[in-house]
């Protein structure tokens, strides 16, 4: 039904002009992210992980996957890689640190970013702003701002002719 959904959510929405469209999959190597790839002219994949061991083992079964589906891995984001106290703004690495590093090393891929672990992050998206707009200045927004920015530039360098994936229009005089 997952599937089903996301094939009608991709083929009969009218989304417009996009710059990019981004699907937020849950880890792994499910049918979701096979369908994805299989009936989407997919650009590239980031694999989100939080730092701990057990963590990366999903993250890695998606990297790979999405390589044997030739689906280009623009790199990893390590989410909750750090904690900000709300009270004192005390900072610590309470999941470990250093994972989403050593497997963007390990797969040849770029780290995109670091994101924090802060409870504003939480509030402000679940009050309809998240916290590049509910407040920009912020250090956790910037840390947002510049992994879209590294996603954005890595997207940019990697050239894919994706004309084969749509049908052929053709223009005849009657």
């Amino acid at each position: 039904m997952v599937t089903q959904a996301l094939t009608q959510l991709l083929g009969e929405t009218s989304w417009g002009q996009l710059d990019y469209l981004v699907v937020d999959m849950p880890p792994g190597t499910g049918d979701i992210q096979l369908t994805l790839a299989q009936r989407v002219p997919v650009s590239g994949a980031i694999i989100v992980t939080t730092p701990q061991d057990i963590a990366l083992l999903d993250a890695r079964k998606g990297l790979k996957m999405f390589e044997k589906v030739e689906v280009r891995v623009l790199g990893v984001v390590e989410n909750m890689s750090i904690h900000i106290c709300s009270e004192c703004g005390h900072a610590e690495h309470i999941f470990g640190s250093g994972g989403g590093a050593r497997m963007a090393e390990q797969y040849g891929v770029k780290l995109l970013g670091e994101l924090p672990l802060d409870i504003h992050i939480r509030e402000e998206a679940d009050s309809g702003m998240p916290t590049v707009a509910a407040d920009p200045g912020s250090a956790r927004a910037l840390a947002y701002r510049q992994m879209a920015r590294r996603a954005a530039a890595r997207l940019a360098t990697l050239n894919k002719d994706y004309s084969s994936v749509f049908p052929k229009i053709t223009v005849e005089d009657t």
